[in-house]
């Protein structure tokens, strides 16, 4: 966590295409506030496009749910570009405005003296046994899951840590998390909440039936490997988005990530907590 000083030079604006809302939001941001006379806008599906202005953008305001963050954060990470999000989703854990308050405190994320949150990312790489390089590599800010395809039953999964064996999961998936994806699938799947600063991995079963059920959380320096059996067909999945069917020898590994996502934030650290409750529906129990 460090204070944001930089001159703004260009700023992005970034929507979810598929939800109208987020369009109309981003024409009110582009008539009401005053924006940098470089800015440009385009959806998040399109955001690979515009790698030629991404190294002189100094912040991306992103209008759009978590969902949409994390589509966004592949492309941006590698730059270090920091990003403010209004939520226009359902539950918005990494979103910092809300709807009703974009307008008028926008301007204040534009300024010198706010803190940059830095999020921890993993690198997940795929490599066969006859392959001397991976043939994919991805990074995520939430988690990396290796589960079952479209076919039912339960997979096998050999979990190594540092290269000692840990166990051998008989479950519907594995997640393998950063502290901000504890509050997603890890979750729901009965994980811990960690505090989304935190520099930390969390290995945590779903619905497992061999093997711990109890996640476990590891330092950032880890390097986690996790091998599907043959007996059914194995997906994996980084960040929520399903990138590609494993082989029956494929070897995921997993580690702390060279690049970071950076948020940039008005409020004080402490308010994760009150966001925590409210998000959670924990408020009034």
């Amino acid at each position: 966590m460090y204070p944001f000083r930089t001159t703004i030079k260009m700023i992005g604006l970034v929507y979810n295409s598929q939800a109208p809302e987020t369009v109309k939001m981003v024409a009110k941001l582009e008539k009401s506030v005053s924006l940098p006379k470089d800015y440009w806008k385009c959806a998040a599906s399109e955001l690979q496009e515009m790698n030629d202005v991404l190294p002189e953008t100094s912040v991306i305001v992103v209008a759009g749910g978590d969902g949409t963050i994390l589509r966004i954060v592949r492309v941006i990470a590698p730059h270090g570009i920091p990003m403010v999000g209004i939520n226009m989703g359902r539950v918005g854990f990494m979103a910092e405005l809300r709807v009703e308050e974009a307008v008028e405190m926008l301007p204040d994320y534009l300024e010198d003296g706010l803190r940059v949150e830095e999020r921890m990312m993993l690198e997940a790489t795929v490599v066969g046994p006859s392959e001397s390089a991976p043939r994919l590599t991805l990074h995520a800010l939430n988690d990396v899951v290796v589960g079952r395809g479209g076919v039912s039953g339960l997979l096998d999964i050999e979990t190594t840590i540092d290269g000692v064996a840990l166990t051998s999961y008989r479950a519907d998936a594995v997640i393998v998390s950063t502290a901000t994806g504890s509050t997603g699938y890890a979750l729901s799947a009965g994980g811990p909440i960690m505090y989304p600063e935190t520099r930390a991995m969390l290995i945590q079963p779903v619905a497992a039936h061999t093997g711990l059920s109890n996640g476990v959380i590891l330092p950032d320096y880890s390097v986690i490997e996790l091998h599907a059996g043959a007996a059914h067909e194995a997906v994996l999945s980084v960040d929520g988005f399903a990138d590609m069917q494993l082989r029956p020898d494929d070897v995921v590994t997993i580690r702390r990530s060279p690049y970071i996502t950076r948020f940039l934030r008005a409020h004080a650290p402490s308010t994760f907590y009150a966001a925590l409750t409210r998000r959670l529906g924990l408020e009034n129990l």
